[in-house]
């Protein structure tokens, strides 16, 4: 770790100053998610410190479940090679454990909430703050449920990140930004995860209703699937989240996961880290 990284709080804190730093030096953040224990876990391990290496922003790690219902046929696919790797939350927290040993690229775990709620939920604040987790994505958890994990988590300096949708209305945008933490997941469309040909048309003005609530970065991920896609919604948003291009990377790779990991993300980084269309 360099000696300024070591100052940075972990948590919810770590993710806005990764934003704001990316943001501050004129570029965006980018944000990668990878299905913890795809194709195995040793795997995950090199492909996180490969993408820790050439300066991501944020890592995502999802964890797989049975009934993912907002993943897409990838990540559901992705899920299920895990699932047969036997690897469950604690597993995957062991190797976020690990990894705080080389790294201090923030790490954000994504899963569906019957697992954490089998592994107690305050328990799990406290493991995850241990292990060096920054925040938590919980799809299937509506706002009005979350308050007892989300206060939780905030004891432990952790960040729970909402998803904002396209449906949602300027009345629960302003409800959910009064209780996030870290960031803001706008999902760019409506359906599950998965590689899209083209941006949504409501996108801008989308984002844009959401700045107009919150002080918090907003990263738009659901469908990015090319650098020149990435920039153009670094033109509105902080960040960009890839996740299903990359998963679909892995499964197709035979060796060297994270070299041609690395080699892949590469692209989005020049085309994020650089100065956007919109402040050159």
């Amino acid at each position: 770790m360099s000696e300024t990284s070591q100052t940075i709080q972990r948590g919810a804190a770590a993710l806005e100053h990764a934003f704001r730093r990316r943001n501050d030096a004129g570029g965006k953040a980018l944000v990668t998610y990878i299905m913890a224990g795809d194709p195995d876990l040793g795997t995950t391990e090199k492909i996180v410190q490969a993408f820790s290496g050439i300066d991501v922003d944020v890592i995502e790690l999802g964890v797989p479940f049975s009934d993912p219902i907002a993943d897409g046929p990838v990540i559901q696919a992705a899920g299920q090679r895990s699932l047969r790797q036997h690897v469950s939350l604690e597993k995957t927290l062991q190797r976020v454990e690990e990894l705080r040993l080389h790294i201090d690229t923030p790490i954000v775990i994504m899963t569906y909430f019957n697992l954490f709620y089998k592994f107690g939920l305050e328990k799990f604040a406290q493991r995850a703050a241990q292990a060096g987790v920054d925040g938590v994505i919980v799809p299937d958890l509506p706002l009005e449920e979350s308050g007892e994990f989300n206060e939780l988590l905030e004891k432990q300096g952790l960040a729970y990140i909402y998803l904002i949708a396209p449906t949602s209305t300027s009345e629960r945008i302003q409800k959910i930004s009064n209780k996030a933490r870290g960031f803001i997941y706008y999902v760019s469309r409506t359906g599950v995860t998965g590689e899209q040909k083209s941006i949504a048309e409501d996108l801008a003005e989308n984002v844009q209703r959401i700045q107009g609530l919150t002080n918090l970065p907003i990263a738009v991920g659901f469908g990015v699937s090319s650098p020149e896609q990435a920039q153009t919604i670094a033109t509105h948003a902080d960040g960009v989240v890839i996740g299903s291009a990359i998963v679909r990377l892995i499964a197709d790779t035979k060796a060297l996961h994270e070299r041609e990991a690395a080699k892949f993300i590469k692209p989005y980084i020049e085309a994020l880290h650089e100065k956007t269309a919109s402040n050159c």
